[in-house]
């Protein structure tokens, strides 16, 4: 056998060896720089943690157990809830943005709640709402209704409007804390009627609306669960729903809108967040299951049960769209309102 052929067959299985090795180090440099498409291919197979920031039998949490119940069947893995309560909802979700970003750690967000701490809290809160998480799915929104002690002699916002302009300073409403929903939309109508009344802060809605009804309010935003009762009961006068729709259970109460007010629609928004750099299979797998469960009556009657408007269908995209939309909102609305974290 010619020298150069006997040299050409002993180099061959070297060459080969090297290529192969070149090839496998180029498939897994590729799965580490897509974020590892077989890691998030097997997802989950382990347990989920679905950390809410808030005691047990708030809205959030509620929501969030319906919620973890439905992705535990459509998941195949257990989603367990795990309340982490404290600093105004700062304390769960430092947990969450703080954790691996593989889709057993996630969020049970109020969304509209953390949007303003982000503002009220900057330079104390140890994340960034933005760029440290990612949007799964906007869950759904509970509407706020804006009532009236009876004493005051108004049936409508404009009236509400013309009676707190008649009296500059003698009118207060109530709210359960800085960064609340129910704030931000007397706020809002306050600047929209370039209104002089004052904010009497308190530690929970209840308070509030106990006050309210004895006089010691004169009105106040609210969501429709928490007053229902009281409206029914003819203990409050409703005045108009900031949303974009009537609520079903207020179907005699015109809108914000519809009452003449456009620029008024105040909702409390809920989200369910993960950690941002989480595989974009993962969260796409988890923003289908949401919206699976979403689609079944069963689960849209538990969440009407605590007055909660489910969101139809968006994207991971448009749902962290919606997150730097409720941000920059709120953010210009405590600007312009001059709302201070301790008030």
């Amino acid at each position: 056998m010619p020298r150069s052929t006997l040299r050409a067959s002993t180099r061959q299985p070297g060459v080969q060896r090297r290529e192969v090795l070149a090839a496998a180090a180029a498939v897994a440099a590729s799965s580490v720089a897509l974020g590892g498409p077989a890691a998030a291919a097997a997802w989950p197979d382990k347990v989920i943690t679905m950390i809410v920031p808030f005691s047990p039998g708030g809205a959030t949490d509620i929501i969030g157990r319906i919620l973890a119940a439905e992705l535990s069947t459509g998941l195949g893995k257990q989603v367990i809830v795990e309340n982490r309560a404290g600093a105004g909802g700062n304390l769960g979700a430092s947990a969450v943005a703080k954790a691996a970003p593989d889709g057993y750690t996630i969020l049970m967000g109020a969304m509209t709640s953390h949007s303003t701490i982000a503002t009220l809290e900057k330079g104390k809160v140890r994340y960034d709402l933005v760029k440290d998480f990612q949007a799964a799915a906007v869950v759904g929104s509970v509407p706020l209704v804006f009532v009236a002690n009876t004493s005051v002699p108004a049936k409508s916002l404009k009236e509400l409007v013309a009676y707190i302009q008649a009296n500059p300073g003698k009118v207060s409403f109530g709210s359960s804390g800085a960064g609340a929903p129910q704030r931000m939309a007397s706020e809002m109508l306050k600047l929209q009627g370039k209104l002089a009344t004052d904010n009497i802060p308190y530690r929970g809605s209840g308070p509030a609306v106990t006050d309210l009804i004895a006089g010691q309010l004169q009105f106040m935003a609210e969501t429709v669960p928490a007053v229902l009762q009281f409206i029914k009961g003819g203990k409050l006068t409703p005045l108009a729903v900031a949303a974009s729709a009537r609520d079903p259970n207020l179907p005699n109460v015109p809108t914000t809108a519809e009452a003449g007010f456009p620029n008024l629609e105040v909702t409390s928004t809920f989200g369910v967040l993960v950690p941002a750099g989480t595989p974009a299979d993962v969260v796409s797998r988890l923003n289908a299951e949401i919206y699976k469960a979403l689609r079944k009556p069963e689960v849209l009657a538990q969440l009407a049960q605590q007055g909660v408007v489910a969101q139809s269908p968006l994207t991971p995209a448009a749902a962290q769209e919606r997150l730097k939309g409720e941000v920059t909102k709120w953010a210009k609305v405590i600007a312009a309102a001059n709302i201070k974290a301790d008030e």
